[in-house]
């Protein structure tokens, strides 16, 4: 998939297929945010793959069910900061997104009980899984992706100094 079609194209999903992810999709987004720069490159996370403990952490979120009926759930754990965290967890979700499978980011209600069970500080938890509802990329184009998100238009984001 086309790098800007993945972005433009690129939705959060919560309503997840009963469909496994194949042990080398699973393997690629795990890599993916290896691959993520990190302030001086101290990759200061690890990923902590949630299996046994799915229905445990869905309580620590706000929106249980996104964790409940992932396919698969990963904790960024560890000391990164915040916009390390941000760049890890978009590169795991977009490569998701290049082999068809949906993500969402969760927020933490429970920081607490989330740290209990991953083993340590809970930077995000992300939920991935095919999407319940089949999505077709290709059945748009990126402008036309571009002009159906909710977004503000770039002339309200964008100004020169």
């Amino acid at each position: 998939m086309d790098a800007f079609l993945a972005i433009a194209s690129k939705r959060d999903g919560r309503d997840y297929a009963h469909t496994p992810i194949p042990d080398d999709v699973v393997q690629r987004i795990l890599d993916a945010g290896r691959l993520s720069g990190s302030s001086r490159n101290t990759q200061k996370w690890e990923f902590v793959v949630v299996e046994s403990a799915k229905a445990d952490l869905a309580g620590a979120v706000y929106a249980p069910q996104n964790v409940a009926t992932a396919a698969l759930v990963v904790a960024i754990v560890g000391e990164a900061g915040g916009f390390d965290v941000g760049r890890c967890a978009q590169n795991m979700m977009l490569a998701a997104w290049n082999d068809g499978v949906v993500s969402c980011p969760n927020g933490i209600r429970d920081p607490e009980a989330a740290s209990s069970i991953c083993g340590g500080e809970v930077k995000t938890i992300l939920s991935f899984g095919y999407p319940a509802e089949p999505r077709d990329v290709n059945r748009r184009t990126v402008d036309e992706w571009s002009a159906r998100a909710n977004r503000r238009p770039l002339d309200e984001l964008v100004r020169k100094v």
